[in-house]
């Protein structure tokens, strides 16, 4: 009777909690296999699809981000004072003089200007060189249709409208957009913005991750981001469509996906949709996915972890079986639970549910890990609030960004045109060149507001290629030679010439070391000196880097500071104490040319940090910035 006891309570416990184990464990592997043999062998076709959608609307968001800026361009034009009594008038060399800033200082592609009478007054069209042909004569390019669409409406609030047309004189597709000019409640003339599609296809094919065809008519292919292995005309004909597959797709409102195509020896999965502006189709455009990477990448995804799901489930039914037999399966539980909130997983609870000594141990610990998800949900949504709040001041930043450069591109290109008239004006050049400096520096905070909005964003692009460090710190030099003799301040480099070059974007890479030296000698007193010099070092593991230490005999930094300086808006020292002069001692600035320098040294899979003893005005104590960056193993 006594021995009865406690085999009557041992099978007890496993009746309470080992045969529930086991049988959700079997559960388990029955839901596991179904998963695993009908669910994720059946979603690749569906991934791929649902990945062409996505491509597709990142193409349409895309345009239509570009429609904004023609209409941008185009309003700008347009609202130019004096532009619609000259138009009204006819006068080709004043509406010449009113656009041709514009549309040098807004980087138009293609900008015409009509009259009334659908003639061309004006027309700016951008060569490959980047210089801009004025267009004389009719071209030809005002066959399209919007223009005659918005004289015959004759309101000078018509919406916008557009079209894709073939330009007459260099043979290319345009993308073009079109607003009315309007004197009262009468039509004056028309502005018409283009750009090509050579130009917009390999963006999207950038935003979009997959490749971008455009047809027209009768479904031929006009454009593509395909790169021709023969030539273009043989690769848009084995892209184009029947007449009748492409109304079918123009008159559709939704993406139609689906359709595999051979190219160049490799096949795509291809889907079509019509390209839409607001209210109006401008064609069928269709988006590509390489079909057997993906499928064949599925297929020995689902495999493998159809495997090592199998095996696992095995184990877990053994092991299960294993502690089955065991009365201290509940202080295994507890451990395994405790290891997984040590990991940070919190939303698991022990299942033990008795009266006894591990009942309640369970039942403290579940109630420890609960709080303890609780707080870390009040963190985390603590945090999503943070994180939408710096996301929306940064957007902030960019559409002031945005707003200032419009004005200032216009108050430089007027400067521009000014400048030959004045020569014989002293007090005027003089003025002038006071608005084109105080230009050139708002070109400056604008542009490094936007530099830094990108590195926030994540979207700055880097075009690699071998930069020499000595050349590029020479310009440099040479830009602040006026501003090192005004303040008696020396610049001197050491070992920059024996330095490999490095994988880099130069342009980047510039405006890094720009901030940097500029940093220096705004707290650098007069008649101090700031060095630029460099050496080849490793990394860890063996990787080679280029060490770039930018020093001065300055007035120093706060070790307290040494991280924050790096941060945007961050500034120390009294701010209304620094000097208004961009490189005077303590000049002012926005507080983002560190921030600046450290997104584009991280974009490099660089480094950079400060060493400085201390800031003191009196001993000055100096700073210097490292800056490391990857670049080749030189051979010995």
């Amino acid at each position: 009777m006594r021995s009865l006891v406690p085999r009557l309570l041992h099978l007890n416990i496993r009746s309470k909690v080992i045969l529930p184990y086991l049988l959700l464990t079997f559960v388990v592997v029955l839901i596991g296999a179904y998963v695993v043999t009908n669910l994720v062998a059946g979603t690749m076709s569906e991934r791929l699809t649902n990945q062409l959608l996505e491509a597709g609307r990142t193409v349409s968001d895309s345009l239509a981000r570009r429609e904004m800026q023609h209409l941008e361009l185009a309003r700008i034009a347009a609202f130019t004072r004096g532009l619609d009594e000259a138009l009204y008038r006819r006068d080709r060399d004043k509406v010449l003089a009113l656009v041709q800033p514009v549309a040098i200082g807004l980087d138009a592609e293609c900008l015409i200007v009509t009259d009334a009478d659908s003639q061309e007054l004006v027309q700016m069209l951008k060569q490959d060189d980047g210089t801009f042909k004025l267009v004389m004569g009719q071209s030809g390019a005002l066959g399209l249709w919007i223009v005659q669409t918005l004289l015959d409406a004759g309101d000078p609030n018509s919406l916008p409208r557009r079209a894709l047309g073939l330009h007459p004189l260099n043979q290319r597709y345009y993308y073009f957009s079109a607003i009315p000019v309007g004197l009262g409640s009468q039509v004056v003339g028309v502005i018409v913005v283009g750009t090509s599609l050579d130009g917009l296809l390999p963006h999207f094919k950038t935003t979009s991750l997959a490749d971008v065809t455009v047809y027209l008519g009768d479904g031929s292919a006009i454009a593509t981001s395909f790169a021709p292995q023969e030539n273009k005309a043989t690769l848009l004909r084995d892209l184009s469509i029947t007449p009748s597959a492409y109304n079918s797709v123009l008159s559709s409102d939704e993406f139609v996906g689906g359709e595999n195509i051979r190219l160049h020896g490799r096949w795509y999965r291809l889907a079509r949709g019509p390209l839409r502006v607001g209210d109006d189709k401008l064609g069928v455009f269709a988006v590509a996915l390489p079909l057997d990477f993906i499928i064949q990448t599925g297929a020995t995804s689902r495999d493998f972890y159809s495997l090592l799901f199998t095996v696992a489930m095995a184990c877990v039914v053994l092991v299960g079986y294993g502690i089955s037999k065991s009365i201290t399966r509940p202080l295994s539980l507890l451990v395994s639970m405790s290891q997984a909130v040590a990991e940070g997983n919190l939303n698991q609870s022990t299942g033990i549910k008795s009266t006894d000594e591990i009942g309640v141990l369970a039942a403290t610990f579940d109630g420890m890990a609960e709080r303890l998800a609780e707080r870390t949900r009040e963190l985390e949504k603590a945090y999503h609030v943070l994180e939408q709040l710096d996301k929306t001041k940064a957007n902030f930043i960019e559409v002031v960004a945005h707003e200032l450069r419009t004005p200032l591109t216009l108050i430089n290109g007027y400067a521009q045109l000014l400048e030959p008239t004045i020569h014989d004006k002293p007090e005027a050049a003089q003025l002038l060149g006071g608005v084109k400096t105080g230009v050139t520096r708002m070109h400056e905070i604008v542009n490094s507001m936007l530099v830094v909005t990108k590195i926030d964003s994540r979207v700055l692009e880097v075009c690699a290629e071998p930069t020499p460090i000595a050349s590029l710190i020479q310009s440099l030099q040479t830009e602040f030679e006026p501003t090192l003799q005004e303040r008696r301040l020396t610049l001197t480099t050491d070992g920059l010439s024996d330095l490999p070059p490095v994988e880099a974007d130069p342009d980047l890479l510039y405006k890094a070391f720009y901030q940097l030296i500029i940093n220096a000698i705004k707290y650098t007193p007069d008649g101090g000196s700031v060095t630029v010099s460099g050496r080849l070092v490793s990394e860890e593991g063996g990787k080679p880097a280029v060490e770039i230490v930018v020093s001065d005999t300055g007035i120093g930094i706060d070790p307290a500071y040494h991280e924050l300086i790096f941060e945007k808006f961050f500034q120390t020292g009294e701010v209304a104490l620094h000097s208004s002069g961009r490189t005077k001692f303590k000049g002012g600035g926005p507080g983002l040319g560190l921030a600046m320098a450290h997104g584009i040294v991280s974009a490099h899979n660089g480094r950079i940090w400060v060493e400085s003893e201390g800031h003191d005005e009196k001993s000055c104590p100096g700073s210097r910035f490292y800056v490391r960056l990857p670049t080749r193993r030189v051979s010995p």
